[in-house]
């Protein structure tokens, strides 16, 4: 396998609704034919309950949530787990210093943990992984 690099949920959720077309996200989907995405322990929660809330909002059925979790499952998305108490102090110090959720902080310092990129869509989290020298996962050739 190639690189690794973290995805945010911004950017895998873009890959269940059919509706919305997302030339990044796309990107970032193919790129995994090649690639390893590594997502911290909050990750399947998050994507759960964007599921569960289009679920009840009638976006998606439950047969609908139930594929996308296995085409998920059968992607190279390897999850990383943290201890509770880096959880509770480096990442809220991330989130505190770059005004982020503990969740997109979460993210952040994964990427700059491991030295590897970020594929993100959040404005906030791109503007942090900017101030903290984290590239953005990009295509190649783009500015």
């Amino acid at each position: 396998m190639g690189d690794h690099f973290v995805v945010d949920n911004s950017v895998v959720m873009a890959w269940c609704f059919a509706d919305e077309e997302n030339d990044y996200a796309d990107f970032v989907l193919g790129s995994l034919e090649y690639n390893v995405a590594i997502v911290p322990a909050i990750w399947p929660l998050e994507i759960g309950n964007v599921l569960v809330v289009a679920e009840r909002r009638k976006r998606l059925s439950e047969a609908d949530s139930v594929r996308f979790l296995s085409l998920v499952k059968n992607l190279p998305i390897s999850v990383e787990q943290e201890t509770p108490n880096r959880m509770m102090k480096e990442i809220l110090a991330i989130a505190r210093h770059h005004q982020l959720s503990t969740y997109d902080a979460s993210y952040l310092d994964l990427a700059m943990h491991r030295d590897i990129p970020l594929a993100t869509q959040n404005v906030a989290l791109k503007r942090a992984a900017k101030r903290c020298k984290v590239p953005i996962f990009e295509k190649i050739g783009t500015p």
